[in-house]
C-alpha cells in the first residue's frame, strides 16, 4: 500500500532493467544513460529499481534532462544502495513486492544486460504478456552482443515448441537507443493514446508550482523540439 500510495501520480514510465555492476564509464552503463535522457525527454518518468550500474545510469540520464525519476529500492544486506539520481526512492524487503511497482506502472521495459535478477524480470514480463495478464506492452532487449547465446536459446524454445513464434515478436532486439525510443513512444501513442512531450500541467497535489512548471515546460519544450 505504501508502493501504491508513493507511485500513484507520477505518470507514464518505463522502466529500465539492469545490473548494478557495471560502473560509469562502461559502454552498457553509458548506452543506459543516453537510453534514460531520451525517455525523459519524450515525457516519460523513467523508472528504475533504484541501485547503481544500469539502474543508476538510466536514472541519470533523466535526470540530468529533466525528467522524472524514479528508483524502486530492494533492501539487501550488503549490495544495493538508492543511487543519486532518482526523486523518489522507495525501499522494498521483498522482491516480488518490487517486481508489482516496477511493472505496474509502466508502458514499456526496456532490459539492458544484467544477470539472475534481470533474467527474472524480463521472463516475468515477457510471461505476463504472453498469458495476458498485461496487455501487449513493447520489450525492449538492448545488448544484442550479450544476448545473442540468450536469443538463440529462445529461437531453440520456439523450434520446440515449447513456446510460440508468436512470443518472440514480442521482444525487440535492439542496440540503437533512438530506435527504441521511438518505438516505444510510437507504441504508447498508439496503443495507451498518449500524447507527446512531458505533462504541461501543473499538479497542486504534488505541491507544484507554477514557477517550477513554467521552468519545466520551457526545458520540455526545448527537449523534444
Amino acid at each position: 500500500m505504501y508502493g501504491f500510495r508513493k507511485l500513484h501520480f507520477i505518470g507514464p514510465c518505463v522502466t529500465v532493467f539492469g545490473s548494478a555492476r557495471f560502473p560509469e564509464g562502461h559502454p552498457y552503463y553509458e548506452l543506459a544513460r543516453a537510453v534514460g535522457r531520451l525517455l525523459a525527454n519524450r515525457g516519460f518518468t523513467v523508472m528504475t529499481g533504484g541501485g547503481p550500474g544500469i539502474m543508476e545510469a538510466a536514472n541519470r540520464g533523466a535526470k540530468e534532462a529533466g525528467g522524472r525519476s524514479i528508483g524502486c529500492n530492494i533492501v539487501l544486506p550488503h549490495e544495493q544502495k538508492p543511487n543519486p539520481y532518482v526523486d523518489c526512492s522507495i525501499d522494498f524487503e521483498y522482491f516480488f513486492v518490487r517486481k508489482l511497482m516496477l511493472t505496474k506502472y509502466s508502458y514499456a521495459f526496456i532490459v539492458m544486460p544484467g544477470g539472475f535478477g534481470t533474467m527474472d524480470e524480463l521472463f516475468e514480463v515477457l510471461t505476463l504478456i504472453q498469458t495476458g495478464k498485461l496487455a501487449d506492452f513493447p520489450v525492449a532487449l538492448m545488448g544484442t552482443e550479450y544476448y545473442k547465446a540468450g536469443v538463440d536459446m529462445l529461437r531453440h524454445m520456439v523450434e520446440e515448441r515449447t513456446i510460440d513464434a508468436l512470443d518472440l515478436t514480442k521482444l525487440d532486439v535492439n542496440d540503437d537507443p533512438v530506435q527504441v525510443v521511438n518505438g516505444v513512444t510510437a507504441a504508447a501513442m498508439k496503443r495507451f493514446g498518449l500524447t507527446y512531450g512531458p505533462d504541461v500541467t501543473p499538479r497542486w497535489w504534488l505541491g507544484e508550482t507554477f514557477g517550477k512548471w513554467w521552468q519545466g515546460l520551457k526545458g520540455g519544450s526545448a527537449a523534444g523540439s
